[in-house]
């Protein structure tokens, strides 16, 4: 059962987090969306019988090189076939994530004040989104794409203090599972309990959805934020994962 849990939870992510360049091989997923996003730009394994990890390497290096980028793998625990390998052709391996679930059925969730609740991706949520999370142009441009190619339910959730958006994140449901993603709060803001309300109005608007339960990934060391998705019911680590990144 936890096996089985554990790939409906990695197809749920794979979904709430699409790529929009991709390609399936021999039962692995390659991502090729540009920018500096890690988990749009990886190889990452599929349920089920997958090719040989040698000829997988050797056809994700070409591709990737092609592309003029350095191949990255994503190795989770649950299907770490590339492991041994990839440490012996000298790909190092960057800080570990922690994939936390959480059984919405046993929860209830009151309605949150102030957070607005949108099914579709706002230019002003999106535009938060990016001076929150200082990401990069180009990134900002690659996520607004990823999200375009979303397919399943989803949810943008925000709330405002002082005229400007303090704390975000979205959602998307697939299978019955509530992807928690794209989480920040705003420097300024912090320890203010801005997250835990976005987070809760996300979880029950998935509930109402007929989600049964939810995941999300965090960096394992950051125990303020596994601190925060604990007491909101994310007590329970499926797995882990890392990549693996040629210098």
């Amino acid at each position: 059962m936890d096996d089985d849990l554990n790939w409906r939870v990695e197809e749920a992510c794979n979904n709430a987090w699409p790529s929009p360049r991709e390609l399936i091989h021999q039962g692995w997923l390659m991502r090729f969306s540009g920018g500096g996003i890690r988990r749009t730009n990886s190889v990452n394994p599929l349920r089920g019988i997958r090719g040989k990890p040698d000829g997988l390497i050797r056809t994700a290096e070409t591709l990737y090189t092609s592309l003029g980028r350095k191949p990255i793998f994503r190795v989770p625990h649950i299907a770490d076939d590339l492991d041994d390998q990839l440490r012996e052709r000298g790909y190092g391996m960057a800080a570990g994530s922690a994939v936390l679930f959480c059984d919405l059925a046993a929860r209830s969730f009151a309605q949150v004040d102030g957070v607005l609740i949108e099914r579709e991706m706002s230019a002003d949520w999106h535009n938060e989104s990016h001076r929150i999370g200082a990401s990069s142009e180009l990134d900002h441009t690659i996520f607004a794409q990823m999200i375009a190619t979303i397919v399943i339910p989803k949810a943008f959730v925000s709330i405002r203090a002082d005229g400007k958006t303090v704390a975000k994140a979205y959602g998307a449901i697939d299978n019955g599972l509530l992807v928690v993603e794209s989480v920040a709060t705003d420097p300024d803001y912090r320890q203010r309990g801005y997250s835990r309300k976005i987070l809760t109005a996300l979880m029950g608007w998935a509930k109402r959805e007929g989600a049964e339960a939810a995941c999300l990934q965090v960096l394992a060391d950051n125990t303020a934020a596994r601190a925060l998705y604990a007491s909101l019911g994310f007590d329970h680590e499926l797995y882990r994962y890392h990549y693996r990144m040629n210098p």
